[in-house]
């Protein structure tokens, strides 16, 4: 053994396993071979899953953010695809227009929307809830008299 061979002994350079692949027989390394077609549709009725069974619960969040670096935690809750609904009344009105572009750009960038559900009030949802009904025809008939929004 030379001094080569006694060096990567010693770090462990050198393998000191031999590896021997074991030759399997000829039947067993051919694929089967699927005669009928039903064999193949019974093959794919396995591959079917139940859509109830990955749905999984919905949640809503509600948030009051009192100061804006609270306005990530509604874009984390976003992004794992969960409506939020934000209540802008206990801040203030110049750090509720930023929480308002920063959540308008975050369900841009997940394909999501924000809706305006009453005064100071914001309804934020992913691309996987889907709302319906409008609310606007209340706002616009003049019974919230906040010009802050418009």
């Amino acid at each position: 053994m030379g001094i080569k061979s006694k060096f990567k002994n010693f770090f462990l350079l050198e393998d000191e396993y031999e590896y021997v692949e074991e030759e399997r027989p000829a039947e067993e390394r051919e694929e089967p071979k699927k005669s009928t077609n039903a064999s193949v549709a019974s093959g794919r009725k396995q591959n079917v899953v139940s859509l109830q069974s990955v749905q999984q619960s919905s949640k809503v969040i509600l948030i009051e953010p009192r100061v804006y670096a609270e306005a990530q935690e509604v874009a984390d809750h976003l992004v794992n695809r969960r409506a939020v609904v934000v209540n802008l009344q206990r801040i203030q009105h110049d750090q509720a227009i930023r929480i308002v572009d920063f959540l308008s750009g975050t369900v841009y960038a997940i394909g999501g929307d924000i809706q305006r559900i009453g005064n100071d009030i914001f309804l934020c949802t992913p691309d996987n809830v889907e709302v319906s009904g409008n609310i606007t025809e209340m706002m616009d008939a003049g019974h919230y008299d906040d010009s802050r929004w418009s």
